[in-house]
């Protein structure tokens, strides 16, 4: 077989499209679910990837938006020395838009002495919550999460177009056995 070339290029992967008289019907399923399992791979990828970071970037925006900045007042000294570089939590209190007085945690310089000023972030009904995401945090979030999840529902379709690839071997190989249970014997005298 040294004088035989091999096939490559185009014609070497898409050989189950080819007229060719030892195609057989299983090779054009197997091509056309190959086919199918890696459209709807890349379209489930796409849109949910797109769908999520659309979304995520849309509810940050929200919280960019509603949530404030408000004065707060350390209630008690804070932990700790001014020689420490780290900063510690400690008990602050705000007023809400509304008039109603809430309490919180946040983190201070440590040895900040009680009624020392500090900013919190509040939503809408005046309950504290982390400072919102910037505008290029949002940004990388949104992607990171949407790039997540694209993967995420790409896995399934290729997962399942993978088991039926799978489960059409198994067929091939199980009619293939069954054809040399019937055509075997027939060779027996020119093999053994």
């Amino acid at each position: 077989m040294a004088g035989v070339p091999a096939v490559r290029g185009p014609r070497a992967l898409l050989w189950r499209w080819w007229p060719n008289p030892l195609r057989r019907r299983s090779d054009k399923v197997e091509a056309w679910t190959l086919l199918a399992t890696w459209a709807v791979t890349l379209l489930a990828g796409v849109l949910a990837g797109a769908a999520t970071a659309q979304s995520v970037e849309r509810s940050l925006a929200r919280e960019r938006a509603e949530w404030r900045a408000v004065p707060a007042r350390l209630i008690e000294r804070a932990p700790g020395s001014a020689a420490g570089s780290e900063r510690v939590w400690a008990k602050v209190r705000w007023t809400a838009a509304d008039g109603v007085a809430h309490e919180g945690q946040t983190r201070v310089e440590p040895g900040s002495a009680a009624g020392t000023p500090v900013t919190v972030w509040t939503d809408l009904e005046g309950l504290q919550v982390t400072r919102p995401a910037t505008k290029a945090q949002a940004s990388l979030r949104a992607s990171l999460v949407g790039m997540l999840i694209g993967v995420s529902a790409a896995a399934v379709p290729l997962a399942g177009g993978r088991l039926l690839r799978g489960r059409l071997e198994q067929l091939r190989l199980d009619a293939w056995d069954a054809e040399w249970e019937r055509v075997g014997p027939q060779w027996g005298w020119k093999t053994g």
